[in-house]
C-alpha cells in the first residue's frame, strides 16, 4: 500500500513513526533505515548520524556542523528529523520509523 493511500490519519501516523521502532544500546552501524524520530534513553554520543539530506543535523553540508563524539545528547531528548542511519558511540535510543 502506498502513502496516497490512506487516509490523512493513516498517513500523519506513519510520518510520526507508525512504522514502528526500535531500541538500539550498541555500537552496531543501523543503515537503510527511515527513522523520523530518535528519543534518547541515556546521555547519548554519536560516531555517526545520517540525515536524509542535508536539511537536517547530521551533517555540515547545508546546516552546521557533523554530528560526532563531541555532541552529547541528553536523557529524555526528542530528535525530529529525517535520518537512514546511525552509529552509537555511547548511550541508548528508541529509533522511530517512518515514511519520507
Amino acid at each position: 500500500m502506498s502513502l496516497n493511500q490512506l487516509s490523512v490519519k493513516e498517513a500523519a501516523n506513519v510520518s510520526l513513526g507508525g512504522v514502528g521502532c526500535f531500541i538500539e544500546d550498541g555500537t552496531t552501524a543501523i543503515t537503510g533505515k527511515k527513522i523520523v524520530a530518535i528519543q534518547f534513553l541515556s546521555d547519548t554520543t554519536f560516531t555517526t548520524l545520517t540525515p536524509n539530506s542535508s536539511a537536517f543535523i547530521g551533517t555540515s553540508d547545508g546546516n552546521g556542523d557533523d554530528i560526532d563524539g563531541n555532541n552529547t545528547f541528553p536523557t529524555g531528548l526528542t530528535l525530529f528529523g529525517q535520518f537512514t542511519g546511525f552509529t552509537l558511540a555511547t548511550g541508548s535510543v528508541i529509533a522511530y520509523e517512518g515514511a519520507f
